[in-house]
């Protein structure tokens, strides 16, 4: 039953360590996209448009 316990506790530990990575990667991906942004403010604008397009005709 020990053993049990035992997995349970590196389970949690696991699960704290994806959330950190996803946390990580999620921070890094906006500023990448925020340094895209500054540097092709004409591209930036252009995909905010498809994106706004996109979820105007996106039905829930």
């Amino acid at each position: 039953m020990g053993e049990g316990a035992d997995a349970g506790g590196g389970e949690v530990d696991w699960e704290a360590e994806r959330r950190r990575r996803r946390a990580r990667f999620l921070r890094e991906l906006a500023e990448a996209r925020a340094l895209r942004d500054r540097v092709q403010p004409r591209k930036a604008k252009a995909a905010r448009l498809r994106h706004a397009m996109r979820m105007r005709t996106f039905r829930w």
